[in-house]
């Protein structure tokens, strides 16, 4: 997050330049705290407009904690520099860098340390970007040098005996060479119109292009036209590249890129590929290639390919249910592939299986794939290891949250064309794209387990009579009538073109449909499994509370020595007064988690053998009752006259209706604890590390969790809060907030996480305020007038 506090500080007459590595500029990694939000909404104005150089470094698959959809930098304005630049397509490194790694890996820190030392000198934004461009290159453009002053290729003549010319249709291919020549290559006349021309050079240079230690090996390429001299000589000038870069070269028996090392640059080809365009005239019938100081090490391989690129239009569901084969010309030496069809999206990982027409022995070049799918994401593969090669195709280029669904990609083969490669084959790897649905989604199984556990509070508020329903039966309930009626709806919204930032992010895109089912059946099996984790935690603290003396006390004890109004309001006032000042308030709700999870293990149980003995009529205390008699709770002090819901129940009924509210309130506490431990955590490691100023930062709106700590002071007047359910059927009863709070749970929860807590906060204040306060004071003008 380095990249963030960075860019935040823009602009700054100090900060020249940004080079950030593994930041996720559009999307914060834990979306736990709104203020977050805030300063991603500042840094996108920043990046849209501020002409400081940036360019983002991103690791790609490989960085497991950033996902790197989200290292790419947004859309700017033409003028300012804006540049992501992946490690897998990063000219030197080819392979993805995990976050950790990506400080220390030696491919990336020093082309990062060679374009800072030159930084200090650049006197402009435009040659500081040109700087980053020359150290930091992915491919993807022309190296900025081609374009400058000072890289002149002389155009020559050339006569009789001064080059080598080979026949039509025979490519170039030098091995090991040791003397200077030209060799000279006719266009094929057939293909004068179309055609593209394409060289690879081992370590060798092409200027501007080399590796850092490149051989003396040197290649310069011309195009040549007959000269009005003579009919033998030539007239060449200077043929400029469409593409020119460095590429992997995978070596036969390794792997690629080698675990734990990458790869080495010096082990890079250089790609040169440009279009032949032939006028009427005749210009450019010929491509002459030099090559200069061979001494014995390095090869050349060059030739003319068709300039058409293989289109397969197959349906986009098609690699969802078979295999797609896309074939391919066996003794090309550069062919491109578009997909226009497929859906390019984080979510997806595709399988694709190279088939060859003969053994793949020797090769000076072994087939290379090049997947590219955004301008700033490229990923090599090698083809040729062995059988059955299998590569799994990946892509950050669109992705939940950020960019809506994007279809087509490209895919690019080099060779140097010993190898037979006569098709490949495409499908979905199923086990590769769940595990992307996994790594995206975890804060939606959050969200959507919270809403689970509401819609729960909302259902047993619904059920008629007296009795609530325990956790297990409504669990039961809705998994065998609702949760049917739950995946229907969600599959329907799913088809809905929402906004990136709802729901599921994918703007309504049917290949996702299905996400919205699978992740409902395990987001309730979770909420099932935790209830029934508590259930054996809530066992086991009560077999070890017997033997302890404070074991034995009841949640009820503790609720009945708040009688005194005065006394409670000093009580709150010091607790919300501690939050506000010094603990955060992600402190404060685990203790409110603490303080329930105790109510519920020491809980009286009504014994359900024994029948309910008769219970008196409850009065009005009067002075002349003895001081020792200890005081009931409030909600045995009603007046006849105030007639309730619970003046008709016998003491039996009251307490397992507290017990079940409490169990209900604690499953509801304990899925909202995930969303507030992590600050939690960062709070407690600073304030170990940072000394006593610690406990003043942090968050302190008592907003966010005085409903909870009211809550667990006040429920036991209305025997829980779930006991007041007088006005279920009527539009004013609080249960339809926790309606509308899963509601949110489940449309906003899975990007703007920390709103989840937010709506918990608000619904509980609702009922609060509609249901539990008035009772409070109702129950303390009763006791005491």
């Amino acid at each position: 997050m380095g990249g963030i506090v960075a860019t935040s500080l823009l602009p700054h007459p100090n900060i020249s330049t940004i080079i950030t590595m593994s930041t996720p500029h559009t999307l914060p990694p834990a979306r736990f705290d709104a203020r977050i939000d805030s300063i991603y909404a500042l840094n996108k104005q920043v990046l849209e407009e501020n002409l400081t150089p940036i360019l983002s470094l991103c690791g790609g698959a490989t960085d497991s904690m950033v996902p790197s959809e989200s290292c790419i930098l947004p859309a700017s304005r033409e003028n300012v520099y804006r540049r992501t630049v992946f490690s897998s397509a990063l000219e030197g490194s080819w392979t993805g860098v995990g976050h950790q790694e990506m400080v220390w890996c030696h491919q990336v820190r020093w082309r990062v340390a060679r374009a800072a030392l030159e930084i200090g000198a650049a006197s402009s934004p435009e040659g500081r970007g040109e700087i980053l461009d020359t150290w930091l290159r992915d491919g993807s453009a022309l190296p900025p040098a081609l374009t400058s002053s000072q890289h002149v290729i002389l155009d020559i003549s050339l006569r009789p005996g001064q080059f080598v010319t080979l026949p039509e249709n025979q490519r170039l291919e030098l091995k090991s060479p040791t003397v200077d020549q030209i060799y000279l290559l006719p266009v094929p006349k057939s293909d004068t119109s179309n055609s593209k021309f394409v060289l690879y050079l081992s370590q060798g240079s092409i200027s501007p292009t080399a590796p850092q230690r490149p051989l003396p090996l040197r290649v310069t390429v011309r195009t040549c036209h007959p000269d009005s001299s003579g009919e033998d000589a030539f007239r060449c000038t200077s043929l400029t590249p469409s593409t020119l870069k460095l590429v992997p070269n995978p070596l036969p028996g390794r792997p690629f890129p080698v675990p734990g090392e990458g790869s080495d640059e010096s082990e890079g080809v250089v790609f040169f590929e440009a279009d032949i365009n032939v006028s009427g005239n005749g210009n450019a019938a010929w491509v002459a290639v030099s090559v200069e100081g061979g001494d014995g090490r390095g090869w050349v391989v060059g030739g003319f390919v068709q300039a058409e690129v293989v289109v397969s239009m197959v349906n986009s569901f098609a690699p969802f249910l078979s295999t797609v084969s896309i074939d391919l010309s066996e003794d090309s030496i550069s062919t491109k592939i578009h997909l226009p069809t497929l859906l390019s999206h984080v979510l997806i990982v595709y399988r694709l299986t190279p088939r060859f027409s003969s053994p793949c022995t020797e090769s000076l070049l072994l087939p290379l794939l090049q997947h590219t799918s955004h301008p700033s994401e490229t990923h090599y593969f090698s083809l040729s290891l062995p059988p059955p090669r299998k590569v799994l195709l990946h892509t950050h280029a669109s992705a939940p949250y950020i960019t809506p669904p994007a279809h087509g990609f490209n895919l690019s083969i080099y060779s140097s064309g010993e190898c037979r490669l006569s098709s490949v084959e495409v499908t979905v790897d199923l086990w590769g794209t769940l595990g992307r649905w996994g790594m995206r989604y975890w804060s939606a199984v959050l969200s959507w387990s919270v809403a689970l556990v509401a819609s729960l509070i909302f259902d047993a508020w619904s059920v008629s009579g007296d009795a609530i329903p325990s956790v297990e039966a409504t669990l039961y309930r809705f998994v065998k009538k609702r949760l049917a009626w739950f995946i229907i709806a969600a599959i329907l919204i799913s088809l809905i073109p929402l906004p990136v930032g709802v729901w599921f992010g994918n703007a309504g895109e049917p290949m996702f449909v299905l996400i919205a089912p699978f992740l409902m059946a395990i987001v309730t099996g979770l909420v099932c499994v935790s209830w029934w984790i508590l259930m054996i935690s809530m066992w086991a603290w009560r077999a070890f509370a017997r033997i302890l003396p404070f074991g034995r006390s009841s949640s009820r004890r503790l609720a009945s020595t708040s009688g005194n109004r005065r006394n409670w309001i000093v009580s709150m006032a010091i607790v919300f007064l501690a939050i506000f000042l010094i603990v955060p308030w992600q402190v404060a709700f685990l203790g409110c988690w603490i303080f329930q999870f105790y109510t519920c293990i020491t809980a009286s149980k009504p014994a359900a053998s024994s029948p309910s003995s008769p219970s008196a009529i409850p009065l009005m205390p009067q002075p002349s009752d003895s001081p020792s008699t200890p005081t009931p709770p409030f909600y045995e002090h009603r007046s006849p006259i105030e007639s309730t819901p619970h003046q008709n129940r016998t003491h039996i009924d009251l307490l397992e209706q507290e017990n079940q509210s409490n169990e209900y309130l604690l499953l509801l506490m304990t899925w909202l604890l995930p969303l507030a431990a992590p600050v939690l955590a960062v709070w407690v490691r600073t304030l170990a590390t940072a000394g006593l100023t610690t406990p003043f930062d942090g968050d302190h709106n008592v907003l966010y969790v005085a409903p909870f700590i009211l809550l667990l002071d006040l429920g036991p007047v209305a025997a829980g809060f779930l006991g007041s359910r007088g006005s279920q059927r009527g539009w004013l009863s609080p249960r339809w907030a926790f309606l509308v709070f899963s509601r949110i749970a489940l449309l906003f929860g899975p990007r703007w996480t920390y709103v989840v807590f937010y709506a918990a906060s608000a619904a509980l204040g609702i009922l609060l305020m509609l249901e539990l306060v008035p009772q409070y004071w109702t129950s303390w003008r009763v006791r005491y007038r």
